[in-house]
């Protein structure tokens, strides 16, 4: 049976970021893809420029007839723009069967360009309320140093981040190194086990949404029933292929390629190749 993956995120008019690459990256990975939108925001790859926010009743109210009608297998969460938002999904979560989707939590705090998508409110209960629930938690540098407010430079900087997320209750955290110079490193720490996720850097501007196509593609793969060391893995050589293979679209930072195709294999781990 294919595997039902539920996004709950902001809306990328342009296509490159939020639920749409989500719903793509979904798609890739073989999952049916469902989704619940956050925030409509105004942006395209030059620059976020505004965002109206969706109510906690409207969250709810999109994300219930899904999970009453599917087995949600994957669960997904990017910008929750508000404090009232964050607190109605962790309900969400502690209330349904969504609790045993292995949780993934991009902590989305801010755009490629700058954009600050949260406040400092909404960011407290985001660790204090969602944090806890959460299987994953995917943060970039600077979302990990906002959230745990130290300086990251460093790889052991990474490890210690990943340490003190994993403290403030998350089950397991994967710090992505991509704001820092020389390999692409990123640390997964999981329940104390830590790996290091290794591939040369590739010198790009094809950014935009990489962090939600990340996330996205690690819950599908535990949609699909994969341990989360080996999901992280996948999702990480799909987003190196995703960018390597950029359409490079748009007069900013360019999405990345969404429309690659992913075959399982028992013996040689995931193919990827175009659709």
């Amino acid at each position: 049976m294919m595997p039902v993956a539920l996004t709950i995120a902001g809306f990328d008019p342009s296509g490159g970021a939020g639920v749409v690459a989500d719903v793509k990256t979904f798609t890739a990975f073989g999952c049916f893809a469902t989704a619940a939108v956050t925030s409509l925001t105004f942006q395209n790859t030059t620059g976020v420029f505004g965002a109206t926010h969706e109510t906690a009743a409207t969250v709810r109210a999109q994300v219930s007839p899904v999970i009453e009608d599917f087995h949600v297998a994957g669960v997904k969460m990017g910008m929750l723009p508000t404090r009232e938002v964050i607190l109605e999904v962790a309900r969400l979560l502690r209330e349904t069967n969504l609790r045993e989707a292995s949780p993934v939590v991009d902590p989305v705090v801010r755009s490629t360009s700058g954009f600050d998508l949260i406040d400092d409110d909404a960011l407290a209960a985001l660790k204090s309320e969602l944090l806890p629930l959460a299987a994953l938690v995917t943060p970039n540098i600077p979302e990990a140093e906002r959230l745990t407010g130290l300086s990251i430079e460093t790889e052991d900087d990474m490890r210690r981040a990943a340490l003190l997320l994993r403290e403030m209750g998350a089950r397991a955290v994967l710090v992505k190194g991509g704001h820092l110079t020389g390999d692409a490193v990123d640390v997964l720490d999981d329940a104390g086990e830590v790996r290091l996720f290794r591939t040369p850097r590739i010198e790009t501007d094809a950014t935009h949404g990489t962090g939600c196509t990340l996330a996205a593609a690690i819950t599908a793969c535990l949609a699909r029933g994969m341990n989360l060391a080996d999901a992280v893995g996948a999702a990480k050589h799909f987003v190196t292929e995703a960018i390597r293979q950029s359409p490079q679209l748009g007069r900013g930072f360019s999405p990345v390629n969404h429309n690659l195709r992913v075959r399982f294999d028992e013996r040689d781990g995931i193919m990827i190749g175009e659709e």
